[in-house]
């Protein structure tokens, strides 16, 4: 499902990001929050981010590249291009 097919609010998009990040990196929910570094919390390597790509497009409907991870250190981080990439 689409954030941009259903017009799902903010609050939506945050909390079916955590869902799905939390189940395919096998992590605590809890542990995927604002201030948390995405790379840490999640154990990204290089072929990680790849998977990550993946999972966004799948589960949100937008494409991201590498280049736009460069800049992203924090969850907060991710959640603001997320939000700019659909535009909410």
């Amino acid at each position: 499902m689409y954030a941009n097919d259903v017009k799902m609010s903010w609050e939506e998009v945050i909390e079916g990001t955590r869902d799905f990040l939390s189940t395919e990196f096998e992590v605590d929910r809890s542990e995927i929050r604002p201030e948390n570094s995405l790379k840490d919390t999640l154990d990204l390597d290089s072929l990680d981010y790849v998977d990550l790509v993946v999972l966004i497009e799948e589960n949100l409907g937008i494409k991201l590249s590498g280049e736009d991870f460069r800049e992203i250190v924090t969850f907060g981080d991710f959640y603001q291009l997320v939000r700019k990439k659909l535009a909410l």
